[in-house]
């Protein structure tokens, strides 16, 4: 079972970035194909800004888009959109929850994270850091060893008894990602491989990023 959530972050437009058009069709269309494509008889529940509803359901039908999936109404936090998404996936198999504006995932490794998380419980791709990085305290700030960081991706994979069970069960905070849920509930988080390319479209530099890497997958 597939959860495609959204994220709360946006462009600077009218449209969130995950209605924009990348090489002639929504973000989130190429996230939904990127699933279908590796996981062909998952069950793809794609969690929607509710304001947003209509003009998704616009899209589909002007790109005549059928792959099938369930919208639903996406809360007022990331976690409640979460919520909203996983309230219809059953306490069975595996689940993995992904940012919607990640059109780039593919599938040998999507089925690895499946796979990991199928037998430990918890999947979640990170990878290394590649610039320097520094952590601010007041007015002054010091080096961190970026050896010991890692980038955390999504999809984030979880057996679904257990990550459902975790979103009921956890204290109130904010989480910034669902591993850290399951981690405040006790459950270790087994890291896996990541992938450059599977970036995260949140500007418009990651737009000309993601065009030109489609456009090396698929040269004319």
């Amino acid at each position: 079972m597939i959860v495609a959530g959204g994220s709360g972050t946006r462009m600077q437009s009218i449209v969130p970035k995950q209605f924009l058009l990348l090489s002639g069709k929504p973000v989130l269309m190429h996230t939904i194909e990127a699933f279908y494509k590796a996981v062909p008889d998952a069950e793809i529940i794609t969690v929607i800004p509710a304001e947003h509803v209509g003009l998704w359901a616009g899209l589909c039908n002007d790109k005549a888009f059928t792959i099938k999936h369930t919208m639903v109404p996406g809360g007022e936090k990331r976690t409640d959109s979460v919520k909203n998404g996983l309230a219809l996936v059953g306490n069975e198999g595996v689940v993995a929850i992904h940012d919607a504006v990640r059109p780039l995932i593919s599938t040998d490794v999507i089925l690895r994270w499946f796979d990991t998380a199928e037998k430990h419980g918890t999947a979640i791709p990170v990878i290394p850091l590649k610039d320097s990085v520094r952590k601010l305290h007041q007015n002054t700030s010091h080096n961190e060893d970026r050896s010991f960081l890692r980038a955390v991706q999504t999809p984030q994979c979880f057996q679904c008894r257990l990550i459902k069970e975790a979103f009921a069960q956890a204290p109130a905070g904010e989480y910034t990602d669902d591993a850290s849920v399951a981690e405040a509930c006790g459950h270790t988080i087994v890291i896996t491989e990541g992938h450059e390319e599977n970036i995260k479209i949140t500007s418009p530099a990651d737009m000309l990023i993601a065009e030109a890497l489609l456009k090396n997958r698929n040269p004319l």
